[in-house]
């Protein structure tokens, strides 16, 4: 694969997208040394998690909208941030992880410890780029992106955290396939979903026509298998970390144990 046809694919999200919907709170935050603005979309209980959704090469925060609300709905803080880098997905990877630090600092209301991570195309390369933060408990990559060095399929193989990967057939908007090394790269790669049929506008949510008419139209049933995936993960990951941790009468044992031995 040329870099000019990996950029052609790229260029072909290049277009406007929707306004942030009103239900959202948006705030201006720093990322990486520079403002960018965020949708906050907030479950009506105490949140048992939180979920960062991403967006693709110069696409906004609005076209994870859709991914965000229903997160939310779903008892999950979910944040839809604007990338502050136009081609540095190193850069972008950073400011997901500073964006993670501060949600679980507190910095969007109560502390929330666990945090999922969630890219389209681009968006899911810094987001694996970001997933080794402390408090990450799962990444999701929605027909994800890398770059023709392989610096996802390089981050992927160190990633200990679980991951699902879903993702189109090879097409010229997700360049080829060119993340398909990620399956086998992944220690704990729960799920491989391929749509069969989608186009690179079916993982975004919403899309536009813009998008539509350079990568092809959405189809309402394979949009419905990528949310349903998508939530499957975050509620099995959240599964997972639940699994793992010791229970409240566990942590006082462990307490009184090391009190005993003088290991506190």
């Amino acid at each position: 694969m040329t870099v000019r046809s990996v950029l052609a694919a790229l260029l072909c999200a290049c277009v406007l997208a929707p306004p942030a919907h009103a239900d959202a709170e948006t705030v201006e935050i720093e990322l990486s040394g520079r403002l960018v603005q965020a949708d906050v979309h907030r479950p009506d209980a105490p949140a048992r998690a939180a979920v960062v959704v991403a967006h693709g090469f110069m696409r906004t925060r609005a076209t994870m909208t859709g991914h965000a609300q229903a997160l939310a709905r779903h008892g999950l803080l979910a944040i839809a941030p604007d990338l502050p880098s136009l081609t540095d997905s190193r850069d972008n990877g950073r400011a997901l992880g500073e964006l993670v630090a501060r949600i679980r600092s507190g910095g969007f209301g109560v502390p929330v410890e666990r945090v999922v991570l969630v890219g389209f195309s681009a968006g899911g390369l810094a987001a694996l780029l970001a997933a080794a933060s402390p408090g990450v408990v799962g990444y999701v990559g929605l027909d994800a992106f890398d770059r023709p060095g392989g610096v996802g399929r390089e981050a992927a193989r160190k990633l200990a955290v679980p991951a699902v990967l879903v993702h189109g057939t090879p097409s010229f908007c997700n360049a080829y396939g060119i993340s398909a090394p990620w399956s086998t790269a992944l220690p704990v790669l729960l799920e491989e979903r391929v749509v069969e049929g989608a186009s690179h506008c079916d993982f975004e949510w919403p899309t536009d026509r813009a998008c539509t008419i350079f990568c092809g139209a959405t189809d309402p049933g394979r949009q419905r298998v990528v949310r349903e995936t998508l939530l499957s993960a975050v509620e099995r990951f959240l599964a997972r970390d639940r699994a793992r941790a010791p229970s409240p009468s566990q942590r006082v044992n462990a307490q009184s144990q090391s009190k005993l031995t003088g290991r506190m």
